[in-house]
């Protein structure tokens, strides 16, 4: 049972991949999951997994699609011996807490294998849903894959672990305050209703997503910067609720070097990503903030 999963980060794309845009994402090996068994579930942890897995598997077997995907005999006589999900992957934090839990329940009780990456996202997206009422499956089908990969709607491209720039480094910034996806969600939802609203963030915001992910790939380093500067103006203006008052100054700022942050996950809370090319600049401009480098 000793497989890991892994945390994520989504670069870029949090979004935007709501309407099949791009979107680009990493495994982040700072953080796991792993099954583990323990009859007695003699520590408030273990029994806390254990029932939040018995909850899920009640959702899985719940759903017309989803009950004939899994073994639930074996899935069953597992949570009688103990079964629980031993993770260090912060909830709230944007780092897919719900995504490994997905994952690893996916690869251990599935009765076959898929295949075909865009499906394997679609049912992940809907198992997960009992987490956020709403998942894209992109976060899960990160922990399942643990590779780095672009996603559109044409499908999923692989990248290998080094196609970032050497001279570009990835940081997370805490904002000490927890997230919580689903109402953030929800909030998309009821702006992408209005008209005008969809019509910016699809002609404005989204291309935005789109070159920081092309410059990057690229190792454009200077465009880059340009564009997710650019990027961070726009998720003041169409995304404003998943910026934390206390990191709105980071999105504001222009310390005279090559720096940016954005988001992370669904935002409103968790840890704000951050890019740049001079990391003791950057620790000293940050200094205050816990930083975790990527």
């Amino acid at each position: 049972m000793n497989e890991l999963f892994y945390s994520k980060i989504i670069l870029f794309g949090e979004y935007s991949m709501i309407f099949d845009n791009t979107a680009l994402m990493v495994p982040f090996r700072h953080f796991k999951a792993e099954w583990k068994m323990n009859p007695a579930l003699d520590q408030p942890g273990e029994m806390a997994s254990n029932k939040s897995i018995c909850k899920f598997r009640q959702y899985l077997s719940s759903d017309g699609e989803l009950s004939s995907l899994f073994d639930f005999q074996r899935f069953d006589a597992d949570l009688d011996q103990g079964l629980f999900l031993d993770s260090d992957v912060p909830s709230g934090y944007g780092l897919g807490s719900s995504g490994t839990l997905t994952a690893a329940v996916f690869k251990r009780y599935a009765k076959r294998a898929v295949d075909d990456l865009m499906e394997l996202k679609r049912i992940l997206g809907r198992m997960e849903s009992c987490f956020h009422g709403s998942s894209s499956g992109i976060d899960p089908l990160q922990c399942y894959l643990n590779q780095p990969f672009r996603i559109d709607k044409d499908g999923v491209v692989l990248l290998s672990e080094d196609f970032m720039p050497t001279d570009i480094h990835v940081f997370l910034a805490d904002t000490g305050i927890k997230s919580n996806t689903k109402p953030l969600v929800q909030y998309f939802k009821r702006k992408r209703e209005d008209r005008d609203y969809l019509a910016s963030f699809q002609t404005d915001y989204v291309p935005c997503v789109g070159a920081c992910i092309d410059r990057l790939l690229a190792g454009e380093k200077e465009a880059f910067f340009a564009s997710l500067r650019k990027l961070a103006k726009g998720q003041l203006k169409f995304l404003r609720p998943m910026v934390t008052d206390n990191s709105i100054d980071l999105f504001l700022e222009e310390p005279g070097f090559n720096f940016g942050v954005k988001i992370s996950g669904s935002g409103g809370g968790g840890y704000v990503l951050g890019f740049t090319d001079d990391v003791e600049r950057t620790k000293a401009f940050m200094e205050g903030y816990d930083l975790v480098w990527v």
